[in-house]
């Protein structure tokens, strides 16, 4: 293909870039449009694949039929059978008249299979079979449909590593890929970020009528040497914020982009997380790292479970022994210093902005009732204990809003209804 054909393509789908990947994909787009072959377009999430699945469909011979992209991971499980196939009247709740799906609707067009990867397995052999020999059923129907739809699916996974975890049917992907087309990532894609980024700019100020910005030769190579994630959805979203918080002489260079830059990063609440913890743990995805976070908050709460026994195994007189040989589990916490104490006083509760702010509320009144009482079955030195300073807690909730209930229970974690049972159960009240 010659590169005035590929550059009226790329001007009648607004495709900016010289980059071999694309136009390599571009041109396999535009060689595999006339005919019916199933094609499997690859590539991250944001890279524009949906762009050359119409490229596909304007340039096939179904020009003139109906185009759908549909987007299988935002459809329920539940009801994309439903939404693909269609469904007879009554077959299911909610079914009160017969509806076409849309390999129906698209019969003799084309329709766009975005995120493959996130259909289930049943819908899966159903498509398959469409594939095979163009039939299907309804949702609650045993009457055999035809249809003469094109597919063209995309995907920002690796099926094949979908196939080994078997939540992809092998069979699927080799006839979906009959032609497969690669979408480079941004980053891959060198000089076209910087062609991207003023296309996006010079929209943005014809749009709103204020003067462009433009990028020193400092800042253009700092912009082309991002890794960009989110490919061009991110791109445009920088140029945008760009072009609407600078003022000035609107020339950007290398530190004004570093800062804009710096501010678009993902952050990570320092205060909940440790620095070197992710120091260490480089290439962890989010769920691994909340999953760190849950196994490390379990491995503590059973360290003050054993604690605790150990204080009512030991006896009152070693209870501070105790407290400081464990009192790595109380860093983080500031003592409160007592009178009368050895020195070393008792971790407690603080009403401070900056110290403990209980916000849990307990869904079920049923729990909350555990909390209190579960606690009392370990002895009876130490429940008359936990009385105490439970009745103490609860006193100084009411205190600090005002003798408001309502209130006191929400800065308490429990329902206004435990809250009046134990008003009662300790004689609070005249103080209520």
């Amino acid at each position: 293909m010659d590169n005035s054909h590929i550059a009226s393509i790329k001007a009648r789908f607004g495709i900016i870039g010289n980059s071999p990947g694309l136009l390599r994909a571009i041109s396999i787009a535009e060689q595999v449009a006339p005919t019916d072959m199933t094609v499997l377009i690859t590539g991250e999430s944001g890279s524009g694949k949906e762009s050359f699945s119409k490229i596909i469909h304007s340039l096939s011979k179904r020009k003139h039929g109906q185009f759908i992209a549909v987007n299988c991971g935002a459809i329920p499980e539940g009801t994309i059978d439903s939404e693909l196939f269609g469904h007879e009247k009554g077959s299911f709740t909610g079914a009160i008249e017969a509806r076409k799906g849309y390999f129906e609707v698209t019969d003799g067009g084309t329709i766009f299979l975005d995120e493959i990867a996130e259909m289930p397995l049943g819908t899966q052999a159903r498509l398959l079979r469409v594939l095979e020999n163009g039939e299907f059923l309804r949702v609650g129907s045993s009457k055999v449909q035809r249809t003469n739809t094109r597919v063209v699916a995309a995907t920002n996974l690796n099926l094949q590593e979908a196939i080994e975890k078997g939540k992809f049917r092998e069979d699927l992907f080799y006839r979906l890929s009959t032609v497969p087309i690669y979408v480079p990532p941004l980053r891959e894609r060198g000089d076209d970020i910087e062609l991207l980024f003023r296309k996006f700019t010079t929209d943005f100020s014809e749009t709103h009528r204020i003067k462009p910005i433009s990028l020193t030769n400092e800042a253009k190579i700092l912009l082309q040497n991002q890794r960009f994630p989110g490919n061009i959805r991110q791109l445009k979203n920088l140029a945008e914020q760009i072009s609407v918080l600078e003022i000035g002489d609107r020339i950007i260079d290398d530190k004004k982009l570093q800062d804009y830059l710096d501010f678009n990063e993902p952050k990570i609440n320092s205060h909940v997380i440790k620095g070197d913890f992710f120091q260490s743990k480089e290439g962890m995805n989010e769920r691994e790292i909340l999953y760190k976070i849950l196994f490390d908050l379990k491995k503590d709460v059973t360290d003050l479970k054993k604690l605790i026994l150990k204080v009512v195994e030991s006896g009152n007189s070693d209870i501070y022994d105790v407290l400081h040989d464990n009192m790595s589990l109380f860093e983080d916490i500031k003592p409160i210093q007592e009178e009368g104490s050895r020195g070393m006083a008792l971790p407690s509760y603080i009403e401070d902005d900056n110290q403990f702010k209980f916000d849990t509320k307990p869904q079920k009144e049923e729990l909350e009732e555990a909390q209190f009482e579960e606690i009392s079955t370990i002895s009876t030195d130490v429940t008359l204990s936990l009385e105490k300073q439970e009745k103490e807690i609860i006193i100084r909730a009411l205190k600090k809003n005002k003798n408001k209930r309502k209130y006191a229970a929400q800065d308490l974690g429990i329902s206004e209804r435990t809250l009046y049972r134990k008003i009662k159960q300790y004689d609070l009240e005249d103080l209520a």
